[in-house]
């Protein structure tokens, strides 16, 4: 069994009992106006847009930063001038919470300045994406490799009647082409194998530029140094999204603002 295929099973049988039918009139009245757009953060910059990630621990890393405050970080990330913040809510796997995504979003997420978050999780049903957007997330994440087609279609229904977008993760050339027929407005590029959990930025240099206009990309994973940013940003990626370099980092804040120097 690879590791994507466990941790899908541990979140199958995790959201059971939550399952339940969810009306379009539930959806639609989970969208507010006032939510900040994700894909208008990210596609709003000259430069290589920056998406800053809260992350504990992971399974290809171990323990990370175990008892980092998430309001404290997300603080952080905020000042530093990050586009927009995701929040892993896995806990098994990644000690994230719900808790972790109310307490961001209501901190930086809400007023004038407001950044948009994403709830970074394995999305299988969409009383996951209700449950989002009461937490104040603006986007959700369809990791495309695990799903049916018809699971992604009603994930991206619900997110877009509860106004939130939606960011296809994809790792081959066959993800994208079923990103595309779903009419994805933005691609990340998982440069991880989420099967053995080994980093390869080739993965983004190969299918980023196969990535049709007007969609915008997201280079995910394994950019931990300013050569990584410049390698992602050469491939045309818009926005990249960074975890693990900043949470260990001594300060995440002064990465932030070299990258957004480059």
């Amino acid at each position: 069994m690879d590791k994507l295929t466990e941790i899908m099973a541990h979140k199958r049988h995790e959201i059971r009992d939550k399952q339940r039918q969810v009306s379009e009139e539930e959806l639609s009245g989970l969208a507010d106006p006032d939510r900040p757009s994700f894909l208008r953060a990210i596609a709003g910059r000259n430069t290589l847009s920056i998406i800053a990630e809260i992350k504990r621990k992971s399974p290809s890393a171990g323990a990370i930063a175990r008892e980092a405050s998430a309001i404290d970080q997300a603080t952080l990330y905020a000042r530093a001038g990050a586009d927009a913040v995701s929040v892993l809510t896995d806990r098994k796997f990644f000690s994230g919470t719900l808790d972790d995504l109310v307490g961001v979003t209501e901190c930086i997420g809400r007023g004038p300045g407001a950044i948009p978050c994403l709830r970074k999780d394995f999305f299988l049903h969409p009383i996951q994406v209700v449950q989002a957007a009461r937490a104040g997330a603006s986007a959700i994440l369809i990791i495309v490799r695990m799903l049916g087609q018809e699971e992604i279609r009603a994930l991206y229904r619900a997110a877009n009647l509860a106004g939130l977008d939606a960011i296809f993760e994809i790792h081959t050339e066959a993800d994208l082409e079923r990103a595309i027929l779903a009419d994805a407005r933005i691609v990340g590029v998982n440069n991880r194998n989420l099967a053995t959990f080994s980093t390869d930025l080739a993965v983004s240099e190969n299918l980023i530029p196969k990535i049709p206009h007007p969609v915008i990309s997201i280079a995910e994973s394994g950019i931990t140094t300013l050569e990584d940013v410049r390698r992602v940003t050469a491939a045309g990626a818009h926005a990249a999204l960074i975890g693990q370099a900043l949470m260990q980092h001594d300060d995440p804040g002064s990465f932030i603002g070299q990258i957004h120097a480059l």
